[in-house]
């Protein structure tokens, strides 16, 4: 039978329209293929830190200045700003060669509340979304001081679903698991914490630092709100350790400067040392 014009047409359509298909899936699962490979051959371990509220990017310069001169690897450091509009900004950058760059994120909300954490939450989803395509790691570590510890904990349980990026360790320093309540009430963060712990990374190897100018609180935080964190990570993660530091700068808002503390970064964060070594310090650990 004779084949008329108008189907000989329509399978050269067909056909036209197959072949930019395959072209375009074969690109995109070349471009797939290469960037798999490149983050699974990636040095690059970064350590990722959010501060508390109120605090702006800036926040951990004086750690990293101190952390460079303690080590002398002089770590880079790249400030990432997430804007209530979703815009995301940077401030500095990652200097060739260095696999161990610490990255900031910080927020234009950076409001006190469960409400705003879980804001916060996703903002720094946001964030380590572009981090990751910009950077190809396949590991990093994270430390938040005050609720940049909260948001890391909601972001853990909510967000991070990630088959080919491992979080290796976390620190959370003076951070208020339960607020500012006591002990014997739980706030609804608290529980919501509890209820999706099973969501933790299970290979996660997890450190809460705690500051004590009494024994009591830090000058802020409940010592009871920091050590409720045993709630929520331990016999969830691979392991989870106590730390209590006192003395001088063990206020609040001066953890990130203190010494030990600074000392415990460098000891159990950094991938030149041993992560279980705590000096001597007052320390409960929990392991699975």
């Amino acid at each position: 039978m004779k084949m008329t014009k108008r189907r000989r047409w329509i399978i050269a359509a067909f056909v036209g329209i197959f072949t930019v298909l395959t072209f375009f899936s074969y690109c995109w699962s070349r471009q797939s293929i290469d960037v798999l490979q490149r983050r699974q051959q990636s040095r690059m371990s970064p350590v990722i830190m959010i501060p508390g509220s109120s605090a702006t990017v800036n926040r951990f310069d004086t750690l990293v200045a101190k952390i460079n001169r303690m080590d002398q690897r002089n770590h880079s450091l790249l400030k990432v700003k997430v804007y209530n509009n979703g815009k995301i900004t940077y401030t500095g950058q990652i200097r060739q060669n260095d696999n161990e760059p610490f990255i900031v994120v910080g927020f234009e909300n950076n409001h006190d509340g469960y409400n705003n954490i879980k804001k916060q939450a996703k903002m720094f989803k946001a964030a380590f979304n572009q981090l990751k395509v910009r950077y190809n790691f396949n590991n990093f570590k994270g430390i938040g001081h005050s609720n940049g510890g909260l948001i890391y904990t909601y972001f853990l349980e909510h967000y991070f679903n990630e088959r080919q990026i491992k979080i290796k360790r976390l620190m959370t320093i003076g951070t208020p698991y339960n607020f500012a309540e006591p002990a014997n009430r739980r706030t609804q963060m608290l529980t919501d914490f509890i209820k999706y712990r099973n969501n933790l990374p299970s290979n996660l190897t997890m450190y809460s630092v705690a500051g004590s100018e009494n024994y009591v609180e830090d000058g802020l935080v409940p010592l009871s709100s920091v050590m409720a964190g045993k709630y929520i990570y331990q016999g969830k993660v691979k392991h989870y350790t106590q730390v209590t530091v006192t003395g001088k700068l063990a206020q609040h808002s001066a953890l990130p400067q203190n010494q030990e503390v600074l000392d415990l970064i460098q000891q159990n964060i950094l991938e030149h040392d041993n992560p279980q070594r705590l000096n001597g310090r007052r320390a409960a650990r929990f392991a699975n």
